[in-house]
């Protein structure tokens, strides 16, 4: 066990798996776009109210799919149905709160407001930012230092960048704020999962806060009249997609957390927008308010920001 914590925490495998997760929820910016068109058909004209909610409702499914196939998917591999211990639901109630349902709520409703492009960004960039500022100032896990701060400044400014039009904050409250506040529920998560993950292992705190909390979503959404179709079979796979991606890439994060401090696992965020502009440019019609020098200058911050975190002095 002792032999396979310290694997764990080599850097390179670190790098290689924080960025395949990266790049598993780089890509979910732009199919979640897909599956507004697919399953919300005539989204565009629909009252607001009835948008939010069907988003909510779309959202939900995704993750009480990606509950049942994280802990179908693992009960399998270990031979037993992984259940939480009973000492330790309030925990996955809590994350759930956090890593699902606030999470999600404001980053499905800003998705809904701004591009793909932006939404990526701003979550990869403030993710990171967050993360660090709430494991090291609230949670006590790890000592904010002069190195993390300057890192995340260099990540934060990427995300400033990416908003300006000409001289103007180009911000929307509803679509970029909502991406912001997103980001903070997802620092809080990170911090719970790390705590939580010592006596529990992350893949069941994962399968079942996703059950749980997209559970929670479904039922709120269909009370209050939302409605999706998955009729096609295309709105079907996207949907399937994006549940097995968060099942795979948010139980490999949680075992990241567990044998590594918050800031190490939690830089590699910023690659996450990396991936999502290229996907969104690539898969989207949609108009980027984003330059292209603008992008460049993004990318290359946030990575300065992920080797600051990491550099050490041999």
């Amino acid at each position: 066990m002792e032999k396979k914590k310290n694997i764990l925490t080599k850097p390179w495998l670190v790098a290689i798996l924080a960025m395949f997760c990266c790049a598993l929820w780089g890509s979910a910016t732009p199919f979640i776009k897909i599956g507004y068109e697919l399953a919300m058909p005539g989204r565009d004209a629909m009252p607001t109210f009835e948008k939010i909610v069907s988003t909510i409702l779309f959202a939900g499914v995704r993750f009480t799919l990606a509950g049942i196939l994280t802990v179908l998917i693992y009960s399998i591999g270990r031979k037993k149905f992984l259940l939480p211990q009973k000492h330790n639901w309030d925990k996955v109630l809590k994350i759930s709160a956090f890593q699902t349902v606030l999470q999600y709520f404001f980053f499905y409703i800003g998705l809904s407001y701004t591009t793909g492009v932006k939404g990526t960004v701003i979550t990869g960039g403030c993710n990171v930012f967050f993360s660090i500022l709430i494991a090291s100032l609230l949670f006590r896990q790890e000592k904010l230092t002069f190195k993390k701060i300057f890192a995340c400044l260099i990540g934060f400014a990427g995300v400033i960048l990416i908003n300006l039009k000409g001289l103007e904050l180009n911000f929307n409250f509803f679509g970029d704020g909502f991406a912001l506040i997103s980001s903070i529920c997802y620092a809080m998560s990170s911090s719970l999962v790390k705590i939580y993950s010592k006596d529990e292992d992350p893949v069941i705190l994962s399968g079942w806060q996703f059950i749980i909390g997209g559970a929670v979503m479904v039922i709120v959404a269909l009370l209050l009249g939302g409605h999706i179709d998955l009729s096609s079979i295309k709105a079907i796979g996207v949907l399937l997609y994006l549940s097995a991606l968060s099942a795979v890439a948010y139980s490999l994060w949680g075992v990241l957390l567990k044998h590594n401090p918050v800031s190490k696992v939690s830089i590699y965020s910023f690659m996450t927008p990396v991936f999502g502009v290229l996907l969104s440019v690539l898969l989207l019609s949609e108009p980027s308010s984003a330059t292209p020098i603008q992008l460049i200058i993004t990318l290359v911050l946030i990575c300065t920001g992920i080797l600051i975190v990491n550099y050490k002095k041999d």
